[in-house]
C-alpha cells in the first residue's frame, strides 16, 4: 500500500471510529482511565484494530476468525481460542503484542505492521491497555426514516420563491439582487458602493476566462457609455474559448484528473487528455448541464446522430473512468470494490453534494443514506467493468474504446498511419544499414590484426597477409565501430518506440455494459470476500420524488441513473450546480460547504436565492452561461470590495453579501496571468499533455516481463512553457517541468476530489514568488516590451538625457502602459511617485551596467517586484 494511500485508509478508519462514537454511546465504567491514555487509545491503537482486525474480529464478520473479539475491551481479555489476547500491564503474555510482532501467530497475515506501531501496543498494554469500548453490542442497522429524513431543506423539493421587496428599488439590475437586498435591509445594513470600471472588467474578466483584460480591452470600455457596456464585456468573455478553458479546470478538481493512472511505476494514462478536451469544448459550446449530466455518466449508451456526437458521448464517460486507481493492487476483487468505491463518491459530491461513499460499510452516521442506497448505485457500476487484468505482472490497467471517426478523420488517420510506417522503414533501413557496415568494419580490423575469419561455410580461415590493405589504420576502424555502436544503441530504442506507439487509431478511456449485469451484494464492513444481502440497482431514496425505474434486462442502470440526476425532480442537481457557479464568482457558495449539502453541512445563506438560481437555471435550458451572465452583470456582483466599519460588527464573514469578497488567484490563473502580461501566451487546441513523442520519456515498451510501460517527463515540447496551465501535464508524483506553481499556490491533489480549494499562506509561496524563473522570466519579457519598443509603441516619445538615461516623459509613458498591462487600470498619483524614486534608487545603485543593461536590469526589478505584489496576485 502506498503512503497516499495507507494515510487515506487511516483517516477513513479514524472517521469511521468518530462516527461510531457519536451515534453510540458506550456504558460508564467503574473507573475511568486518565483521559490522556484514553486519548492516546483513541489516536493510536483504535484506529489500527479497526482498519487491520476488524475485518475478522469484529461484529459484523462473516466468521470471527479463532473466535477472538478485538471491537471492545472484554473480547481481548477474554481472548479466542488461543487464550487471552491482552494481559494489561504484561506484554510478555499479551498474544496480540506476539502476533503483531509475527513471532507464532502473524496479524496481521498480508504484511507486518511497522515498528513504532507496535511499540504503541507495548506503551498501550503497559500502562493497563484503557479501552472505554464495552461488550455491549451496537445495533446492526439504525431505522431508517425517510420521511423525517426529507425534512432536512437539501432534500425538500425546489420552490422558486416570490421575488421580495426592497427600500431601495432603484438598487437591484436583477432579480437576485432583490434577494440578497431584502437580507440586508432585515439587518439594517446597505451594501458598499459599486466597484470602479477597471475593477469590475479586471474581476470577470479573470473570473470569466482565467486571463486579465488586455489594454485594447479596457480602452474600449472605458470608451464605451453605452447601458449596454457591460453586457457587451461579458458576451464577449463567454463566447471565447477561453471561458472553456477555465471552467473546464473547474469541473477538473471534482474528478480526480491526471495523466498518470495510478501513483505507481510512473504509468502513463495515454488517453486521458480526451476528456480534458472534451471539458473545454462542453463549457465553451454551452452544453446544456442536464445533458452534461447524462453524457458523464452514462454517454456511451446515448443515441448518437454522427460519429463526432458518438466520440464525444464515449468521451464523456471518462468522468467515472479517470482518477487515482491503484492498478497495481494484485487483489483484483479489492480493486474493484475501491475503484466503485471512488466512482460513487465522485457521483454523489460532483453531481449530489453527498458523501454518498460514507455509507460503504455502514449506514450513513449522520444523514439518511444506507447501505441499499450505496450499492444499488454500485450495482450499477459493477455491472459496467471499468479495469481489466493485463497478461503480465499484477497489473490492470483503464479500460479504452476506439473511437467512431469521420470520413476525413479517417483519411487523415490513415495517412498518419502511412507517414509513421514510413518513418518506421527508415529507421530499420538505417539499422541494417549500420549493422552491414559494423559488420565491414570488423572484418576490415579482423584483416588488419591478421586474426582468422569465418568464411562463407563457416568455418574459421586464415586470411593471406597480401590481402591487407597496408593504408588501413587500425585506430580509425576501432573508432568508426564504437561510432556505429553508439548510433545503433540509439536506434534500437527509436525503433522499438516507434513501433509500439505505431497505431494511431483514436481512444479515449470510457465505459461500456459489461455482459453480465446484475444487482449487487451489500459487502459487509466494505469487504468483498464478506457478501450480504444483495440489494436491487437504485439510488438515494431520500432524494428519489418516485420509484427508481425498472433496468431493462442485459443493461447496467446507468442511463437510468442519468435520468434520475438530470431530471428537474431531483432537489440536489440543480442547487448544488448553482451553487458551485455561485462560489466560482463570489469565493464562497450560498452554502458554504459546496461539496456537502447534508445535515452537518451548512445550511444556506440565501435559502430563496439559491432556489430561484436553480428555478432560473432549469427554466432556462439548465444554461451555464445564461446563469453566470446573470449573476455578472448583476448589482451585488458589480460591488466593491471595501470594508465597511458598520457591517463588519453585524457580518464579518460577509454572509449577507454587503461588499465582494477579495480572492487571490487560483494557480492556473496566476500562472496565465503572468504569461499573458507578458505577451508570451500562446494559444492551444489541446490535445496529449504527456509528450509521449519523444523517446526519452518512454520507458519499458514492451508487453511482457514484470511492469507495464512507464512515463518520465523529462523532454518537454518547446511550446509547453508558454500554453495555458490546464494544457500542461498533471502528474500524480513527480511535477512536471512547467507546472511547480502548482505545487505551492494550492492545486488540488490529483487524488483526491474537491469543488472548492483551500487557499494556505506559508511562507514558501513568497520564496517562490521572489526566486522562481517563472516570475523572473515574466518580468524580464515584459520589461523588454517597455525597454526596446519599437517605433510606434508606448515608448515612442522617448528621448535620451544627457546622462544616458531618459527622460521623465519617457518614464511616465512606460508607468502608464505597464500599470495598464499588470494591474489593468491607470496608475495613481502616490504609485508614479513611489515607482519613479525606486527607478531612481537603483539607478543610483546599478555602476556596472552599459547604459542599455542598466536601464533593462532597472525596469527588470520593478515589473518583478508589480508581478510578485497583491495587487497582480489577488483579484478585487
Amino acid at each position: 500500500m502506498n503512503r497516499t494511500r495507507e494515510m487515506q485508509v487511516t483517516c477513513l478508519a479514524w472517521l469511521c471510529v468518530l462516527c461510531a462514537a457519536a451515534s453510540s454511546p458506550g456504558a460508564e465504567e467503574p473507573t475511568s482511565p486518565p483521559q490522556e491514555q484514553l486519548n492516546f487509545f483513541e489516536s493510536k491503537i483504535r484506529p489500527v484494530l479497526v482498519e487491520h482486525c476488524y475485518e475478522c474480529h469484529a461484529a459484523g464478520s462473516k466468521i470471527v476468525q479463532g473466535g477472538l473479539r478485538v471491537d471492545h475491551r472484554d473480547g481481548l481479555l477474554k481472548g479466542g481460542d488461543s487464550g487471552a489476547a491482552i494481559v494489561p500491564k504484561q506484554s510478555e503474555k499479551s498474544l496480540l503484542l506476539s502476533a503483531l510482532r509475527h513471532e507464532d501467530l502473524k496479524m496481521p497475515p498480508k504484511r507486518k505492521l511497522p515498528d513504532t506501531v507496535i511499540k504503541d501496543f507495548e506503551t498501550w498494554i503497559a500502562m493497563g491497555a484503557p479501552d472505554p469500548r464495552t461488550a455491549h453490542e451496537p445495533k446492526s442497522l439504525r431505522t431508517m426514516d425517510l420521511a423525517e429524513g426529507r425534512k432536512h431543506w437539501a432534500f425538500q423539493p425546489v420552490v422558486d420563491a416570490a421575488v421580495p421587496d426592497v427600500k431601495d428599488a432603484a438598487w437591484p439590475l436583477d432579480p437576485l439582487d432583490r434577494f440578497v437586498l431584502a437580507r440586508l435591509d432585515a439587518k439594517g445594513l446597505k451594501p458598499v458602493a459599486d466597484a470602479d470600471r477597471y475593477t469590475w472588467l479586471r474581476r470577470v474578466s479573470l473570473d470569466l476566462t482565467g486571463l486579465p483584460p488586455t489594454p485594447a480591452e479596457i480602452e474600449a470600455f472605458a470608451k464605451d457609455d453605452s447601458p449596454l457596456a457591460f453586457a457587451t464585456v461579458v458576451d464577449r468573455l463567454l463566447e471565447s474559448r477561453a471561458f472553456g478553458e477555465r471552467w473546464a479546470r473547474h469541473w477538473l478538481d471534482l474528478t480526480g484528473y491526471a495523466d498518470m493512472m495510478g501513483t505507481s511505476n510512473n504509468v502513463y494514462a495515454e488517453h486521458a487528455w480526451r476528456y480534458r478536451d472534451y471539458l473545454i469544448e462542453a463549457f465553451h459550446k454551452d452544453k446544456p448541464f442536464d445533458r452534461f449530466v447524462r453524457e458523464q455518466i452514462a454517454g456511451d449508451l446515448l443515441a448518437a446522430n454522427s460519429p463526432q456526437e458518438k466520440a464525444e458521448n464515449l468521451t464523456a464517460s471518462g468522468f467515472l473512468m479517470v482518477g487515482d486507481v491503484e492498478i497495481v493492487e494484485p487483489d483484483k476483487a479489492k480493486l474493484e470494490a475501491d475503484h466503485i468505491d471512488t466512482q460513487v463518491a465522485k457521483i454523489g459530491t460532483a453531481f449530489l453534494g453527498m458523501t454518498l461513499h460514507c455509507a460503504r460499510c455502514h449506514d450513513h452516521k449522520f444523514d439518511p443514506i444506507a447501505l441499499p442506497d450505496y450499492y444499488g448505485i454500485a450495482g450499477m457500476l459493477r455491472s459496467s467493468p471499468s479495469t481489466h487484468k493485463i497478461p503480465f505482472g499484477v497489473w490492470s490497467l483503464l479500460n479504452s474504446t476506439e473511437l467512431p471517426e469521420t470520413p476525413e478523420q479517417l483519411t487523415a488517420r490513415q495517412k498518419l498511419e502511412a507517414d509513421h510506417a514510413e518513418k518506421l522503414a527508415a529507421l530499420k533501413a538505417e539499422r541494417d544499414r549500420l549493422r552491414e557496415e559494423k559488420k565491414t568494419v570488423e572484418s576490415r580490423l579482423s584483416l588488419r590484426e591478421g586474426s582468422p575469419v569465418r568464411g562463407t561455410n563457416g568455418k574459421e580461415e586464415a586470411v593471406p597477409t597480401e590481402v591487407i590493405d597496408p593504408q588501413a589504420d587500425k585506430a580509425a576502424l576501432t573508432k568508426r565501430r564504437d561510432e556505429l555502436d553508439e548510433q545503433l544503441k540509439k536506434l534500437g530504442p527509436q525503433i522499438q518506440h516507434a513501433e509500439f506507439f505505431s497505431s494511431k487509431v483514436p481512444k479515449a478511456f470510457a465505459m461500456r455494459d459489461g455482459p453480465q449485469p446484475a444487482d449487487m451484494p451489500i459487502y459487509i464492513r466494505g469487504n468483498p470476500y464478506a457478501p450480504g444481502a444483495v440489494v436491487p440497482r437504485g439510488t438515494m431514496r431520500v432524494a428519489s420524488w418516485d420509484k427508481f425505474p425498472p433496468i431493462p434486462a442485459g443493461q447496467s442502470g446507468r442511463l437510468q441513473l442519468a435520468d434520475w440526476l438530470a431530471d428537474r425532480g431531483n432537489p440536489l442537481t440543480p442547487r448544488v450546480a448553482v451553487n458551485r457557479l455561485w462560489q466560482k464568482l463570489f469565493g464562497e457558495g450560498l452554502v458554504r460547504s459546496v461539496d456537502y449539502f447534508g445535515t452537518r453541512g451548512e445550511t444556506p445563506s440565501h435559502p430563496e436565492l439559491l432556489d430561484h438560481l436553480a428555478t432560473r437555471f432549469m427554466r432556462n435550458g439548465w444554461s451555464q452561461k445564461q446563469l453566470i451572465r446573470s449573476i455578472v452583470l448583476s448589482r451585488t456582483y458589480r460591488l466593491s470590495s471595501t470594508n465597511d466599519a458598520s457591517a463588519m460588527k453585524v457580518d464579518p464573514d460577509n454572509r449577507l453579501l454587503w461588499r465582494m469578497n477579495r480572492m487571490r488567484l487560483d494557480a492556473e490563473a496566476l500562472r496565465d496571468q503572468l504569461l499573458a502580461v507578458s505577451g508570451e501566451l500562446v494559444p492551444s487546441n489541446g490535445g496529449p499533455g504527456l509528450v509521449l513523442e519523444e523517446v526519452e520519456n518512454c520507458g519499458g515498451l514492451v508487453r511482457e516481463g514484470v511492469n507495464p510501460p512507464n512515463y518520465t517527463h523529462r523532454k518537454p515540447r518547446a511550446s509547453e512553457q508558454f500554453v495555458r496551465t490546464i494544457y500542461l501535464p498533471v502528474m500524480r508524483t513527480n511535477t512536471a517541468t512547467h507546472d511547480r506553481l502548482r505545487s505551492f499556490f494550492d492545486f488540488v491533489n490529483p487524488a483526491q476530489i474537491a469543488g472548492q480549494r483551500s487557499q494556505t499562506v506559508v511562507p514558501t509561496q513568497a520564496l517562490f514568488v521572489m526566486n522562481n524563473d517563472l516570475f523572473r522570466r515574466r518580468a524580464k519579457a515584459l520589461a523588454d516590451s517597455f525597454v526596446f519598443q519599437p517605433t510606434g509603441g508606448p515608448a515612442k516619445a522617448e528621448s535620451s538625457a544627457p546622462d544616458g538615461g531618459t527622460t521623465s516623459q519617457s518614464t511616465d509613458n512606460r508607468l502608464d502602459q505597464l500599470w495598464l498591462r499588470v494591474f489593468n487600470r491607470p496608475i495613481t498619483h502616490s504609485e508614479r511617485t513611489a515607482a519613479s524614486e525606486f527607478l531612481a534608487e537603483l539607478d543610483a545603485t546599478i555602476t556596472e551596467q552599459q547604459p542599455a543593461e542598466k536601464e533593462t536590469l532597472k525596469w527588470l526589478e520593478l515589473c518583478h517586484g508589480l508581478l510578485a505584489s497583491n495587487k497582480f496576485i489577488f483579484r478585487f
